[in-house]
């Protein structure tokens, strides 16, 4: 049988989805093209800056703010650990391919949380809303990685702009479920105590739920920076830059040493990131509040 025939080839008509896909594709490569070149040029002006800034400066100069950061987020031992970290990906080759990836995780994780917190916002104020938008997101979730990048080449071309929009999409889901979970475990007692002093329902929100739920939301903002920068480095298949070219490079020509340094310079970056988006989220009242209720309890 070729692989081009179904085993139900004489069964049941067959179903042209791949040149319905062609023929939508084609339809708005060529009518919204205007709008494909302005979002590449946003993006692009957004990451090029930070690429520039964060290869431009010495790297002792980043290591010891990042350093600083962590001591101040996690303490001294966090701290020292960092600058031992990321000081050792200074003293490999590829420093300015780590930043640009570092550029690209902070590019595309924020595009993605300010699309993401107001959609899950919007989702947990209205469950019909949110009844269409969970099977949508279970299929964002379950979709392979590489599949991504297959649209943003198709209408960004290869380049950085297509790896940080493929990310960008990658990485939304668990922002927006964090953020409507968040919201929908806020405590009903304390939201009707806030309406029966007469808060219209946008104070309730903004003074009452979305502080509750902060902690949770910052649970998913870590996570949407983890996997921005998982399929940054994926998105090094269509030209993106940075650690996923070394990786890439390196599979191609089983170059082993050049693929564990770029591996190495990719776990520093995850574990400083997570720690201190995590940390970040330990810092609100709500948080420690609800620590604390757990120790009393």
């Amino acid at each position: 049988m070729s692989q081009h025939e179904s085993p139900l080839d004489g069964w049941l008509p067959r179903v042209p989805l791949g040149t319905w896909t062609e023929s939508a594709v084609d339809w708005a490569t060529g009518t919204l093209g205007p709008a494909f070149d302005a979002i590449a040029a946003v993006v692009d002006a957004l990451v090029r800056p930070l690429d520039d800034l964060l290869t431009g400066v010495p790297a002792v100069v980043v290591v010891l703010v990042l350093a600083g950061l962590g001591w101040w987020l996690r303490g001294w031992k966090f701290g020292l650990g960092t600058a031992v970290g990321l000081g050792l990906v200074a003293g490999m080759p590829y420093w300015e391919e780590t930043m640009s990836t570092l550029a690209q995780v902070l590019v595309a994780s924020a595009l993605a949380l300010v699309l993401a917190i107001p959609l899950g916002v919007f989702i947990a104020e209205n469950r019909r809303a949110s009844a269409v938008a969970r099977p949508v997101l279970d299929l964002m979730q379950t979709m392979p990685a590489f599949v991504y990048l297959i649209p943003a080449i198709f209408f960004f071309g290869i380049g950085t702009v297509p790896g940080v929009l493929a990310t960008l999409v990658f990485s939304m889901p668990p922002g927006v479920r964090l953020t409507e979970l968040g919201l929908r475990q806020v405590d009903k007692e304390i939201v009707q105590a806030a309406e029966s002093f007469g808060a219209p329902p946008w104070m309730v929100l903004l003074r009452t739920k979305l502080p509750l739920a902060l902690p949770t939301i910052m649970t998913g903002v870590n996570q949407v920076i983890m996997l921005a920068l998982s399929m940054v480095v994926i998105a090094g298949m269509v030209g993106a830059g940075g650690l996923g070219d070394v990786i890439m490079f390196a599979l191609s020509q089983v170059e082993v040493g050049s693929g564990f340094e770029g591996g190495i310079a990719v776990v520093v970056l995850a574990v400083v990131l997570d720690r201190l988006t995590d940390s970040v989220g330990e810092r609100f009242p709500s948080a420690r509040a609800q620590r604390l209720a757990r120790q009393a309890a």
